[in-house]
């Protein structure tokens, strides 16, 4: 995400009580941080490898809310099975089954982005075309995601370099003008590439981190999707995606999807 530090931790970081009590005598690895501090890692390794999820006290983070999502997701798509869920005074977990592969930005990955960008297309299709709009309990519609918006609370500091210098009446009025639905489907709600795995084949595998899962117009996550390509892998990557995808590109929908992603709370 465009000015947000999110990324496998590089130096040593605590392990919480419960997260200790969780892994007990199997190797625990932190593989991910989050921009709100969040902190994932590795239990054990192997196809019986799990991973917990830790959300401190006070971080905003809603586990609560994946747990929902990823229990009706994994009815139609390869989501995380929801092992165990709890917390205590320092904070919440998520515990979760592994799913096959690795994360489309492992290293391997970023060395050879093409298998990993089809990938992406190719999942997000995959995904988009499984997961019944009927009966989806969540909504992540432009309309109800701009309702939110505070604009005394914008974190104008986290958008990226295209939008930072809009004055705030500017991106409320560009907000307000929703584009029509192309296609409504279920949307993931962080298409970013680090959460779609791939298989060692290219294949994609599943995909991880739903929190936001919701129907909308599919450019919501597309948007973001090819948008992502630029941060993990460098530009040029986006026509490769939507093709992967099976769609041409849609200038306005992802500029305005774009401004929204930046500016939801």
């Amino acid at each position: 995400m465009p000015g947000v530090i999110a990324g496998t931790p590089t130096e040593p970081v605590a392990v919480p009580a419960a997260v200790a009590a969780l892994a007990g005598p199997a190797p625990l690895t932190p593989v991910w941080r989050n921009q709100l501090g969040g902190l994932t890692w590795q239990l054990g390794n192997g196809p019986q490898r799990r991973f917990v999820k830790w959300a401190p006290a006070g971080s905003g983070l809603n586990l609560a809310r994946e747990v929902e999502r990823l229990r009706w997701a994994a009815r139609f798509t390869p989501v995380p099975v929801v092992l165990a869920h709890d917390g205590d005074a320092d904070g919440t977990w998520l515990l979760t089954a592994g799913l096959p592969g690795r994360s489309a930005v492992d290293p391997r990955w970023l060395a050879d982005p093409g298998p990993a960008v089809d990938a992406i297309g190719a999942g997000l299709r995959a995904f988009h075309d499984a997961l019944p709009v009927d009966g989806c309990p969540f909504d992540w519609s432009a309309a109800a995601r701009v309702a939110e918006v505070q604009p005394d609370l914008m974190r104008r500091e986290r958008f990226s370099p295209e939008h930072a210098a809009l004055p705030q009446a500017e991106v409320l009025a560009r907000l307000a003008d929703v584009p029509d639905v192309d296609r409504l489907v279920v949307c993931h709600g962080d298409a970013c590439a680090p959460n779609t795995l791939l298989r060692d084949d290219g294949s994609w595998s599943g995909h991880v981190d739903v929190d936001q899962l919701g129907v909308a117009d599919r450019w919501a996550d597309l948007a973001v999707a090819t948008w992502s390509t630029g941060w993990n892998y460098g530009p040029g990557w986006e026509d490769r995606l939507l093709a992967a995808y099976g769609v041409g590109a849609d200038p306005e929908r992802m500029a305005y999807y774009r401004l929204l992603w930046d500016a939801d709370p």
